[in-house]
């Protein structure tokens, strides 16, 4: 069983600089777990003390049921996938796929094997002759992945393994991995600062900023329940749009009211908000739940909102609105028939039954 356990780690580097800060999570058996979070956030670093490339200050990390601290890297049985992929410029394609496995002793009929059905997995097998110099990129991640594969490891590690293709490049090497952790039944741990990597892929997902870890739980329900305002605004593209106001009460209702727009709360939420009426408040609706109010058949009044519409970028299937209260910025996702006209007012409908709020000094999720 390959399953893996953080306990409290912790990494502390030179000048007291904590970049992990007392982090625990479970892995388990098969699962594929991303790590995303912004550049410096510590994701990268957790990779490498699973890996053992980086020595852990305190805290514990398993590999199935062996505590691996004092273990060396090449004794905890896992494979990892760089960023630059980390080819022998001089050796050809078979040669890299199989250096690991000629330092084991592995006998050359077995070698052979396992890197065929490697390169067959991964339709890299008219390559196997060629040097890293004569392949694209992304076909030199291809066999860096493949010479993780030959190894038949416990678990393997992928640190941002995608960040150096193209865009479509990207896609296509996103739907490979996904489609080879299906067919190895094998743990993956997957490290990323692309957010739309971390949702396509994870089966779940791992949010860190700062060295901490701020919530782990499978894609949609990070999506749909953030812990705080910053995995709101981490998650998602566009991010979650953020406005600060205060909870007023009105004829025995609850409203937001952000100075030049006033919604009406939902019933569902005035328990949680009651506490926090006259008080300021973060205000948080994503891009995709804001309507075009010529295109809502039946909005209530009391959501509707006036906006200034500065910029749309038509993507083919949608168009992004970016819009002005007079006091904030947010950005409207619809349709690819909505092209209103340029610094103008526009009337939107908010779908108040999906909108968070969030504590204005702990930013915490309060609904």
């Amino acid at each position: 069983m390959a399953q893996v356990s953080l306990k409290n780690v912790c990494k502390i580097f030179a000048g007291n600089v904590k970049a992990v800060d007392n982090v625990n999570m479970g892995i388990e058996n098969k699962e594929f777990m991303v790590l995303v979070g912004p550049s410096g956030c510590g994701k990268s670093t957790t990779l490498r003390m699973i890996a053992g490339l980086e020595e852990i200050s305190s805290g514990d990390i398993y590999i199935g049921n062996k505590k691996v601290n004092d273990v060396p890297a090449k004794d905890r049985d896992i494979a990892m996938v760089f960023q630059n992929y980390a080819l022998y410029p001089h050796m050809t394609v078979f040669e890299n796929m199989s250096f690991g496995l000629r330092l084991r002793k592995i006998p050359k009929a077995e070698i052979a094997q396992r890197v065929n059905e490697a390169a067959d997995i991964l339709g890299i097998k008219k390559l196997l002759h060629r040097r890293p110099k004569e392949l694209s990129g992304g076909e030199r991640q291809r066999v860096a992945v493949g010479r993780a594969i030959v190894r038949k490891p416990m678990v393997f590690l992928f640190d941002e393994p995608l960040s150096n293709l193209d865009a479509k490049m990207r896609v296509q090497m996103r739907t490979e991995i996904h489609k080879l952790h299906i067919r190895l039944q094998t743990t993956i741990i997957y490290v990323t600062h692309d957010q739309i990597e971390a949702m396509t892929m994870g089966d779940r997902i791992a949010v860190m900023k700062d060295g901490i870890l701020h919530q782990i739980a499978d894609p949609i329900s990070v999506y749909d329940h953030p812990k705080n305002k910053f995995v709101a605004g981490f998650i998602g593209s566009p991010p979650m749009n953020f406005m600060k106001g205060r909870i007023v009460k009105q004829d025995g209702r609850l409203y937001f009211d952000e100075g030049k727009i006033k919604v009406k709360l939902v019933d569902d939420m005035r328990k949680a908000l009651n506490a926090y009426v006259e008080r300021d408040i973060i205000f948080g609706i994503r891009s995709e739940d804001i309507y075009d109010k010529l295109f809502v058949s039946e909005a209530p009044p009391e959501n509707i909102v006036r906006v200034n519409c500065e910029v749309y970028e038509p993507m083919g299937s949608e168009v992004y609105l970016y819009l002005n209260t007079g006091k904030h910025t947010f950005i409207a996702r619809v349709g690819a028939h909505d092209r209103p006209k340029i610094n103008q007012e526009m009337d939107l409908v908010f779908d108040m039954s999906k909108v968070h709020f969030f504590d204005q000094d702990s930013e915490e999720t309060i609904v």
